[in-house]
Formats: structure tokens, sequence, C-alpha cells
């Protein structure tokens, strides 16, 4: 591929980051989270060396483990500065958290990483973001201005199951968002495949996920026909909106890591249903590579071992221009004179042609742009094609464009449902009962939907009284801007009780939303639990994982669950999510529900 910034012609109130919403959440799908350094501590928390300058690097998740082992070699190398050795730790931060955590003043308990002297995201498009959060707070700005050396590049791509794509003309023609746009409107039948039903979308929340925060610019630069210089008053051009709006309307769901789709693709595609779950996911060319290898996390230490899907992907580089993740290396203004002279050093190393072959026999491009081998129309990828790229926004426009999504995003349907079992009476973090816990969480959350989201309400645990099932409605579902105060005035009262219908009760909330599901929203259940089913009268898992299938369903229903203390049975929790396209999300600590549900939020 080579890469060109074509000139700028016409083809055809919420802020960047919520401070409250953005954490670091283990994600469990079917997939380990991704972690350099080699060990199941998150990276960066071994002590430095002695008589070392110390260098903590916060890296992306994407590339945090190359890195990782990047810097065990540089440690090993005997370099020194000014007479000194330099001990490198990586530790990783989703791009997004990490920039409104420097913006808000790094906190490493908070974080679950140490503060960084030298930050690595994804795209340099968060630098601008982070300086303009901390502009309007207190702690000052640590990320310098002006362009920032890069370490390696990937570009944003659409990647399509190969059949897919081929139906539309690749690797021939040329596509992008117009042909996302025509077959949201016209579904696969228009080109011949009706068999593959409706064109389904996956893209991640712009406010988390440097894929999304590209895609959601893609597709305002796409409705503008422009591919640089673009104002205010074009984001918010009626017909702007609407071309957005439109392409929107076709996301099976959102989420803060492209992995969620990734995950749940390799595992449609083991039970032969490889053009079932997703039409189309906006990710890194580079990871179309690692899922085709059978590598979903793209993690180096798994290179190899994973099974080949039977659908391969492919990359699509969208004809309107795309966005380039750079991944900067910037050296914060809160490094000394002695950790500035190291980074440097590090960076140097980094550069050097043996580590950038690393990254290119990995299918990221070189800090120069340049492919290597393993980048090529095998794997998936087309090396010389040339693709426009797109000029990001000023901090402004893009502020502008973010707040439109939250506009005009698909909204949701979400039936939330709360453990009330027991257990949940436990002391939990901060003298707080589990359910005390969950209770805060659950209110915080409601904070998070748009007014015209529809919400419900149910808590299980056994049958109490003379109920006849183990699952109560407390509030039907209804517009959050009718049902609001009834949500909160129901969780406030909730108080726990009895055992633990864990099965039952994830059967009977998605057959609920089934029969109403409806096809212009994400239709979900948010279902937390602290413990394991605990109900004999239903106690089959791989039944109830058949039951919840959504490659059977002519309207998918996604169970998204959460495991919240120590006792929870993350596998179980796994299993049903896994089996419905979903994500279970680990709140074994009970000291992350906020982070956790906050996450979970971010799929609608």
């Amino acid at each position: 591929m080579s890469y060109s910034t074509p000139p700028t012609s016409r083809r055809n109130p919420l802020p960047i980051i919520i401070a409250a919403v953005i954490g670091v959440v283990a994600i469990v799908v079917t997939y380990i989270v991704l972690k350099s350094g080699g060990d199941d501590a998150q990276p960066g928390a071994r002590k430095h060396r002695d008589g070392c300058v110390a260098l903590d690097v916060n890296s992306s998740v994407e590339k945090a483990g190359l890195l990782g082992q990047i810097a065990d070699a540089y440690n090993g190398a005997g370099r020194t500065v000014g007479g000194k050795c330099v001990d490198v730790t990586i530790s990783s931060t989703a791009s997004g958290a990490a920039a409104e955590a420097l913006a808000r003043g790094w906190d490493p308990a908070r974080e679950g990483a140490p503060a960084p002297q030298v930050w690595s995201p994804a795209s340099s498009s968060w630098l601008a973001l982070s300086r303009q959060q901390s502009g309007s707070g207190d702690k000052g700005v640590v990320v310098p201005t002006g362009p920032q050396p890069s370490i390696a590049q990937s570009p944003l791509v659409l990647a399509m199951p190969k059949p897919m794509a081929e139906a539309l003309g690749w690797p021939g023609k040329q596509l992008g968002w117009s042909d996302v746009l025509g077959l949201t409107s016209a579904g696969w039948g228009s080109v011949g495949h009706p068999e593959w039903g409706s064109f389904k979308l996956g893209k991640t929340n712009p406010h988390f996920s440097t894929s999304g925060l590209q895609a959601t610019i893609g597709v305002y630069f796409a409705a503008t026909g422009l591919s640089s210089d673009l104002s205010e008053a074009q984001v918010t051009d009626p017909k702007v909106l609407d071309y957005v709006s439109k392409v929107e309307s076709g996301v099976v769901h959102y989420g803060d890591t492209s992995l969620t789709f990734l995950a749940n693709m390799a595992e449609a595609d083991k039970q032969g249903r490889g053009l079932a779950y997703i039409s189309a996911v906006a990710i890194e060319e580079k990871s179309v590579f690692d899922y085709n290898q059978g590598n979903p996390t793209g993690d180096p230490k798994l290179v190899g071992k994973g099974t080949k899907p039977r659908v391969p992907l492919v990359a699509i580089y969208p004809k309107e221009g795309t966005l380039l993740s750079d991944s900067p290396f910037v050296t914060l203004t809160t490094a000394s004179e002695e950790q500035k002279a190291g980074a440097a050093d590090f960076l140097a190393f980094v550069k050097e042609p043996a580590q950038q072959k690393r990254f290119t026999d990995l299918a990221f491009r070189s800090s120069e742009g340049k492919a290597g081998s393993v980048i090529s129309q095998d794997n998936g990828m087309l090396p010389q094609a040339k693709v426009g790229l797109l000029t990001p926004p000023s901090p402004q426009v893009l502020a502008r464009m973010v707040s439109g999504w939250d506009a005009l995003r698909k909204r949701a349907q979400v039936l939330l449902v709360l453990d009330v079992s027991g257990s949940m009476a436990e002391t939990a973090a901060g003298g707080k009962s589990r359910l005390e816990l969950a209770k805060d969480s659950a209110l915080k959350s409601l904070e998070l939907f748009s007014p015209d989201d529809t919400v419900g309400l149910w808590t299980f645990s056994t049958e109490r009284g003379t109920a006849t099932t183990p699952y109560t409605e407390r509030v039907p579902i209804g517009k959050v801007s009718d049902v609001k105060a009834q949500l909160q005035e129901q969780i406030r009262a909730l108080s726990p009780e009895g055992g633990t219908a864990l099965y039952a009760t994830a059967r009977a909330a998605q057959k609920k939303l089934l029969s109403v599901a409806d096809p212009r929203r994400i239709n979900a259940v948010v279902l937390l639990t602290d413990g394991k089913n605990e109900y004999p009268k239903d106690d089959n898992l791989p039944q109830l994982v058949t039951d919840l299938d959504a490659s059977k369903m002519e309207e998918s229903v996604r169970v998204f669950t959460i495991a919240f203390g120590e006792q929870a049975d993350l596998s179980a929790l796994q299993s049903i999510s896994r089996a419905s396209r979903a994500a279970a999300y680990d709140a074994r600590d009970a000291a992350t529900i906020d982070k956790v549900m906050v996450n979970v939020i971010s799929n609608f």
C-alpha cells in the first residue's frame, strides 16, 4: 500500500471522553486480555533494577505484548545513558482511558498501572484530546505539543469475511463507507445473497477505542466528501448527520474493544457459522492478520498456536480515505532529564531495523509506513493498494463529531438483571455489601443511557413466598425518560434473600427481550451475579448454551454478563455470553464494579 493525502475536494454537549466511565477493565470473552511482561500481573508492576534510571512506558493494548518483549531485549543489551543503565517497563492501558487518566492526573491505584514517563497510544488523535482535557482542568498539560515520532503504523480498515467482500468485488473493486451505507438499507439480497440476511456492522465506542474513534471520523469525512479541513458547520449539517445516522443503524452493538467482535467471530467460525455474526468490522489492518492466523488478541506469545479460521477476513481500505494508527512515542513533560535521555535511547533502540522487523513480522507497518512480507493478499491484505490518508480534524471539530455521535448512535433496548440472592449481603469493598455496591453502580449506569433508550429491570434469586419464578420484573421496559425515576426507586429498595437461579433467569430474560425485540435498536440483557447456579430445577448449562445460541435466531438478543465478587462462576458466564455473541466482564474484585458496569454500557 502507498499512502497519499488527497487534495481537499468534494466527492459526493457531551465531553469527548466521559471521565466517570473510562477505566482499565479485564474483558473476558473467549480470549485472554493481552498483557505485556509475560506473566499474569499488570505489566510494569515489577520493581525497577537498582542503580538504573527507571522508565515506565504505557502502551496501547494491541502492541503492548511486543513492546514488552522489546523492552526486555533493551534491558538486557547493556546500554547506558550518561553512564547509567536505563530500566524500561511496559504497562498497557486502552488509549482513550490513558488519555483521560493523564488529563485527570494519573492515579496508579485507579488505573492499575504505574504513572508513565512515556505514553504510546495507538493514534496521535488521542494526544490532542488529552491536551484539550488537561487544559480544562487544574492538573496541567503533561502531553507535549507538536508532532511526535511514530514507532509503528497500521491503517484503519473495514474487515469483512472473504466471501462477502468478494460478492462486492474485492479485491479488484475499491469499496468504502458508501457501500456499507447501501447494504445497511438494502441488505445482502441486493447483491444476490439473500441467505446472508441484513448487513451487520461491528464498530466500537469512540469514547474508548481507537478504531471506534477513527471509524467515526471516517464516516463523517465520507458524508462530507472531504479529506481534510472539516468545519463545525460541516459536521452539523443535517445531510451529514443523516448519512452518519444511517451507517450507525447497521451496528449490532458497540463496545470498548474490537477484541470482543474478533473473539465472537472466531467462535462463530468454529461452529461453521463464519458469515452469521458480522458483515464488517472497523479494525486496524494488523488485526486482520492476527485473526487469520488464529490469534485474534494479537498476543506475540500465541503466534502459531491458534487454529486458523475456516472463513478468513480481508481488509477493505475505504475509498473515501482512512485514518492511521501511528503509535506515537510521547515523552511526557513530567519525565526527569535522566528519564528523557533514557526515553530517547529506548526510542532509538525501538526504531533500529531489528526491532522494526519484529513489528512488521506481526503485520504492523514500520515507523515509516513500510509493509513487511506478511502483509499480502494471501493473508487478506492488499499491500499495493493506494489509500488516501484523512487529516484528523481539530480538537474542537472532533469534540463536535463525537458529541454528534452520541446523538446519532443506534439506540438500545436493555434489560438489567440483578442478582439479589442472600450472598449479595456479604461485605465487599469499603465496608459495603455486594448488593449496596451493585445498587450504587446500577444507579450510576442509568445516567449513561439516552432518554430515548429503553430499559427495564429484573431481579433474581430463587422463588420467594408465593412466587412461581425465581426472577421478578421490577420495572417493565420503557423509555428512560419515562421510567428512570421508577428504576431508581426500585433499585434503591432491593434487598438480598435466597439462592441463585442463574440459568433459568438468563434463559427467561433473553426470551423476554426476544418477544419485544426491535431491529432498530441494540437488544441486550445485562446480567450481574456474584455466585453460581443454585437452582436444581434448571441446572443444565449445555442446554442453556444451546438455547441462547444467537446463530439460530432471526433477531439476536445478546446477554452481557458480569462476574461480581470472588465466588462468581466466571466460566459459566463466559459460556452464556459466548453463546449469545456478547461479552463476559470480570468484576471479581468488587471494587472495580463501577468501571466494569460502564464498560458494559459502552456496548450500547
